[in-house]
């Protein structure tokens, strides 16, 4: 059985029947309502040699209720090493889910997500966001919370004895960094006191630097 629909201008279509026009579909980013939509890039300062396997590099945690963060993607913009060079090896990025967090880390460099800061669009609400922080220096202490028994994406790469040399470039640890493209279709939704992580583990003996980006929209329901 076909079915109608009557446009604004009176004009009908048929769905499947013997007339059929077609329909056109225009992809939108996910209504923000009366919030926003926002994205950081943050660069961590020179780490330091020797970083214990594992250890928090980046950490963004929600705080607010009855509202979600709809985290639409996540990416390592890149790792590069300094002028000594690596004990040759894998290194490992992980992203994990955070949940229970009651208690923020501390250390390294925070996000400042005030006023029109980091929304993409400047009639769009500040940011409800808690914290949002990469390391400094080295790792970042953990604050309150559990993680999740597994990560929820990853990224391993080559690390060589050749100094200042650029390992990876921009890779993506989860979803989309496209709203246009409506996003992930399966983006990481965050209640209040729940966040992600990121892990990072390298071999000894140099320093480095790496970046983060994040996409996130804030909505009352999804």
């Amino acid at each position: 059985m076909a079915i109608q629909i009557q446009g604004t201008l009176g004009s009908i279509i048929e769905v499947d029947g013997p007339n059929t026009r077609c329909l056109r579909v225009v992809a939108r980013p996910t209504d923000y309502g009366w919030m926003g939509q926002y994205c950081v890039s943050l660069q961590s300062g020179t780490m330091a040699a020797g970083l214990a396997a594992a250890s928090e590099v980046f950490q963004l945690r929600w705080i607010a209720t009855p509202s979600l963060a709809v985290v639409w993607g996540v990416s390592i913009d890149g790792m590069a090493g300094g002028t000594a060079s690596f004990s040759a090896g894998p290194g490992f990025f992980a992203l994990s889910v955070a949940r229970s967090w009651t208690v923020d880390g501390s250390g390294g460099t925070q996000a400042i997500l005030t006023g029109n800061n980091q929304t993409m669009r400047s009639s769009m609400a500040p940011s409800l966001m808690g914290a949002v922080r990469i390391s400094s220096t080295g790792a970042l202490s953990a604050g309150t919370k559990t993680y999740d028994a597994q990560g929820l994406g990853g990224s391993y790469f080559a690390v060589s004895a050749t100094a200042s040399t650029n390992y990876i470039n921009q890779v993506g640890l989860y979803g989309s960094m496209s709203l246009e493209e409506g996003g992930n279709c399966s983006p990481i939704i965050l209640s209040q006191n729940e966040g992600v992580g990121i892990a990072a583990t390298v071999p000894g003996s140099a320093t480095w630097r790496f970046g983060v980006t994040v996409l996130w929209s804030e909505v009352d329901a999804y």
